[in-house]
C-alpha cells in the first residue's frame, strides 16, 4: 500500500481519470465527424477544460500541455488551418 495515499483516494482519483478521458475520447471524436463550426469547436474544447479543471483544480497546466495540443491539431486537420 502506498504511503501517501489511501486505496480510497487512488481508486477515486482513477475514476476522475478515467472521467476525463472519456470525455476527451468524445469530444474528439465529435469534433471529427460532426457538422461543426469552428466556433463550436473551440465552445467543445472549452467545456471539456472547464470539466477538466473541475476534475483536478491543481493540474490546469497538466491539461494544456495534454490535450490542448491534441484538440488544436484535431481542428487545424479538420478545418484545414495552417
Amino acid at each position: 500500500m502506498n504511503d501517501i495515499f489511501s486505496k480510497s483516494e487512488i481508486i477515486e482519483e482513477n475514476k476522475k481519470i478515467r472521467k476525463l478521458q472519456l470525455l476527451v475520447d468524445f469530444a474528439m471524436v465529435y469534433i471529427a465527424q460532426a457538422a461543426t463550426t469552428l466556433d463550436e469547436c473551440h465552445r467543445v474544447v472549452d467545456g471539456v477544460r472547464k470539466f477538466a479543471y473541475n476534475l483536478f483544480p491543481d493540474k490546469k497546466e497538466t491539461f494544456e500541455l495534454i490535450y490542448t495540443p491534441r484538440f488544436r491539431r484535431l481542428i487545424a486537420e479538420k478545418f484545414r488551418l495552417d
